[in-house]
């Protein structure tokens, strides 16, 4: 049952003028998913603050707070299934980023609430310094981070688009193209940049991504400065990043 802070806020209307990134991130979890260990401290899906996709230095709480382009706004304490969200505002445009930290033992259901929202079949809305904003499906890019459960489980669920919009789509997770695929297709959703292989799905590679993305910049250019970011971050070369990270169907 989600908490009053949350709730209280869902109404049908929202201010249309003011954009939503959603960003969903199934907290690393060594026990509960199909990855390769990580040291316990960061491997721990059940403690966003420590978690490797979350707290650590390059997690999503971590690194957006430390950022010049975004500010961070408050924290929801929220249920046993997202321990938290985290909801920035960008400094220059009219950009709300919200993130939820969901527990790793639930990143089946943090995956199906992915697809949900970029369907359409989930929309909501939260109250932000005076403005409602749109969320799940009322946000204009919704993003998925983390281990790509699929590889481990299959969802007999068709995600199939309710309302004719087009959503932008991010997904970090390995060799999510792949994976994804099938699922996102019926959604209508327009993957602006997923994987073709391994990687590490830290913050910064959405954080430049967005970057191009809130300037209106072609994929082209969104999907080329997430790969510089990728190359810069993990020390590869920015040929093998672009091989990793690409867009479109």
């Amino acid at each position: 049952m989600q908490s009053q802070s949350l709730s209280a806020f869902q109404t049908s209307r929202y201010d249309t003028s003011v954009k939503t990134v959603h960003v969903f991130v199934a907290l690393c979890d060594n026990k509960y998913q199909g990855i390769v260990p990580v040291p316990a401290g960061i491997g721990n899906g059940q403690d966003p603050n420590s978690n490797l996709y979350w707290g650590c230095s390059a997690g999503i709480s971590t690194y957006f707070k430390n950022s010049k382009e975004w500010v961070f706004i408050k924290k929801y304490k929220t249920d046993y299934v997202r321990l938290e969200r985290l909801v920035f505002k960008h400094k220059w445009k009219k950009y709300y980023l919200v993130a939820d930290a969901y527990d790793g033992r639930y990143i089946k259901e943090c995956t199906i609430d992915f697809f949900k929202s970029c369907a359409g079949q989930v929309k909501d809305t939260l109250q932000i310094n005076g403005h409602t904003v749109g969320i799940n499906g009322n946000g204009k890019l919704i993003a998925y981070i983390g281990h790509d459960g699929l590889m481990d489980f299959s969802l007999n669920q068709r995600f199939q688009n309710t309302d004719s919009l087009t959503r932008d789509a991010i997904i970090l997770a390995c060799k999510s193209k792949k994976y994804f695929t099938p699922l996102l297709a019926p959604t209508k959703a327009n993957p602006l940049v997923w994987t073709t292989g391994l990687m590490c799905p830290e913050a910064y590679t959405l954080h430049d991504a967005l970057t191009s993305y809130i300037k209106n910049e072609p994929v082209e250019s969104i999907r080329s400065n997430a790969a510089r970011a990728y190359a810069r971050y993990q020390k590869c070369g920015e040929k093998a990043a672009r091989n990793l990270l690409v867009a479109g169907w």
